[in-house]
């Protein structure tokens, strides 16, 4: 995932260390054989490749993050959009190398022409997707996210109830510390956010799951599937969700609506949100009703 993973928990006894992480990294390794796109001979890699109306069963883990991905690009009309792969790859943020100047209007409408959501053909019950023709999946939106939630399905299958698991800025947290504290986990807040007076936000993860987009790390690496451009509006937006599959995409997603939708989605939605925007040189801070219900 061209990120790091780290978890703490707290051991029974009998359960050695060594064990527990072996079996986390042969999960991970799972995960990445089955959704990267970083990887050529990934399930996810053979499909982009498949040829024009061919059908394509897949596993459990491909076909729950599909079925997510497809719901959450519905529900927020296309703003999360998991087929966007081609559009990616031109703008450099995929596995090929940056682009040393952005992309013509051109090569735009052709990437554009072979990309979007609603161009996939899914069956649910069968768990197949049709490739419908030089369409590139890109689930890096959505997959951390997943990958979160099945690195602590595997925790609590080890008999753990007790941990904190992050993969590149995404948590997920059950029970308590070892010494009774809640797992504390700090929501981004850039250093000019801090300099502008918005406080940094601390969250007592419990049961619960955080994933973080923006562009304050990175830069402007997220693309509104809707124009294919480039956003610069939002500085670092979190979502608090029991599910981190869930949280990561709609912190996509919502990271690339203007701000009035942004705000009415995430009110729709009952979404718990922490965001801070750029509005001309001034820094703005909005917490989301269901987030200031869960701090009063």
């Amino acid at each position: 995932m061209g990120t790091n993973w780290r978890v703490k928990a707290a051991l029974p006894d009998d359960l050695l260390p060594g064990a527990l992480a072996a079996r986390l990294v042969r999960r991970l390794e799972q995960l990445v054989a089955r959704l990267s796109h970083w990887e050529a001979d990934s399930a996810l890699s053979r499909f982009n490749r498949a040829r024009a109306g061919s059908w394509h069963g897949l596993d459990d883990d491909f076909a729950q993050v599909m079925a997510c991905a497809l719901d959450i690009a519905a529900r927020s009309e296309g703003a999360f959009d998991p087929a966007i792969g081609v559009l990616v790859n031109l703008y450099g943020h995929g596995p090929r190398p940056a682009p040393h100047q952005p992309p013509g209007a051109e090569a735009l409408a052709d990437a554009r022409a072979v990309s979007g959501w609603q161009r996939l053909d899914w069956d649910a019950q069968g768990q197949r997707l049709c490739q419908p023709g030089n369409c590139h999946l890109d689930l890096s939106g959505i997959a951390k996210g997943y990958g979160v939630d099945a690195l602590a399905g595997e925790l609590e299958a080890a008999g753990l109830r007790h941990f904190l698991v992050e993969i590149g800025g995404e948590f997920s947290a059950r029970g308590m510390r070892p010494d009774g504290d809640p797992w504390w986990v700090e929501l981004e807040t850039p250093p000019q956010a801090l300099a502008q007076g918005i406080a940094p936000l601390r969250l007592a993860l419990c049961d619960s799951a955080v994933a973080t987009s923006g562009d304050y790390v990175r830069g402007a690496h997220t693309l509104d599937p809707r124009s294919a451009a480039p956003v610069h509006h939002v500085l670092a937006l979190s979502v608090i969700h029991e599910s981190a599959m869930q949280a990561d995409a709609w912190a996509t997603a919502l990271g690339v609506m203007p701000t009035p939708a942004l705000r009415a989605h995430a009110e729709r939605e009952e979404l718990a949100v922490r965001c801070i925007t750029r509005e001309g040189s001034r820094l703005t801070e909005w917490i989301s009703p269901a987030l200031a219900r869960m701090m009063d």
